[in-house]
């Protein structure tokens, strides 16, 4: 090799290891590091490693649906109870509240705190949210009519039988309430049908004795006898007696109002899709229904008569018995 080959290769190599040694890393290594604008380097990425375990909280129990219930002495204490699960699982705080609703040791009449916006979305999604309204409805005494209002006002889509019937094809497939008695129960096929008559509530008022009654009786008897020279007749004597009664009776009483149905005037004919011995002819319900449409009554003649009257008909979804004496 001549002289000038050497010194090349020595220059060469010269400039490497002079490169090499204003490299931040060595050129050997094979890590390397990126400089932030401070001119720090950042650490380097910890690759491979797992990512920490995130523990899954175990599922809320499901609540007893006839325990919850009996455990509280007034409606308002069992409402917040349900409420403050709502917090932890929907489903379990929805479960207590039809618990509520259901006790028999309490008659649940808190319509306001159910549609209080807590209870919104339940309202909005449950397909038992209307029913549970319906039995409320029917523990506050069934005044339908003033309830709608108060439904309608939380824009709960429950309905009444007039709007239906001003406008079926509106109103089709949508929930109704009334206050129905049954005026019949019949079978069509295997299918039986109902005659609802639609009730309206009044209320008739009287007096109910309160406490202990006091009674004075007296009886105040004046006699007599009279004699003397009679004329003709000679002398007489005369005698009697007049009595006299009187009586004193005082009590307290306090006004009390009884809750009296009467017609509206419609009628529904409710399908049902087995036979009911609890739905007794004569009595009232608090009757939810599914809006079906109108049927033309047969008259012998022709069917497709416009002016041949119109029943409404409608499929039972659930009836409760409304209260006999509370009403809002």
């Amino acid at each position: 090799m001549s002289a000038l080959q050497k010194r090349s290769k020595f220059a060469v190599r010269s400039s490497a290891a002079l490169l090499c040694a204003l490299a931040v890393v060595g050129c050997g290594s094979s890590r390397h590091s990126h400089l932030v604008d401070g001119g720090e380097a950042m650490p380097p990425m910890v690759r491979d490693q797992p990512a920490p375990m995130v523990k899954a909280e175990p599922a809320p129990p499901p609540v007893e649906p006839r325990a919850f219930g009996s455990r509280y002495a007034t409606p308002a204490q069992c409402e917040a109870a349900a409420r403050g699960l709502l917090a932890v699982s929907r489903d379990n705080a929805w479960t207590a509240l039809k618990s509520c609703v259901d006790s028999t040791r309490f008659n649940f009449t808190l319509l306001n705190a159910v549609l209080d916006s807590a209870w919104a979305e339940d309202l909005r999604v449950r397909p038992d949210a209307a029913q549970l309204l319906a039995q409320v409805v029917a523990e506050r005494g069934g005044s339908v009519q003033g309830e709608l209002s108060l439904l309608h006002k939380h824009k709960v889509p429950i309905f009444g039988l007039t709007a239906a019937i001003a406008q079926p094809e509106m109103y089709k497939g949508r929930y109704l309430l009334m206050r129905a008695q049954v005026a019949d129960v019949r079978s069509e096929g295997d299918r039986p049908t109902v005659w609802l008559v639609e009730q309206s509530l009044g209320s008739v008022e009287s007096e109910q004795p309160v406490g202990y009654s006091t009674r004075k009786d007296s009886v105040t008897v004046h006699s007599g006898a009279v004699s003397g020279d009679m004329g003709m007749l000679g002398r007489a004597n005369l005698g009697g007696q007049i009595s006299s009664s009187q009586r004193e009776q005082s009590s307290t009483t306090v006004r009390r109002f009884d809750n009296v149905s009467g017609e509206t005037g419609r009628e529904a004919l409710g399908r049902l899709p087995k036979p009911d011995p609890f739905l007794e002819p004569g009595k009232d319900f608090v009757v939810l229904v599914r809006f079906d449409g109108m049927r033309t009554l047969s008259s012998g003649e022709e069917e497709a008569d416009e002016d041949a009257p119109k029943l409404p008909v409608v499929t039972i979804v659930s009836y409760h018995a409304p209260h006999p004496l509370v009403v809002y």
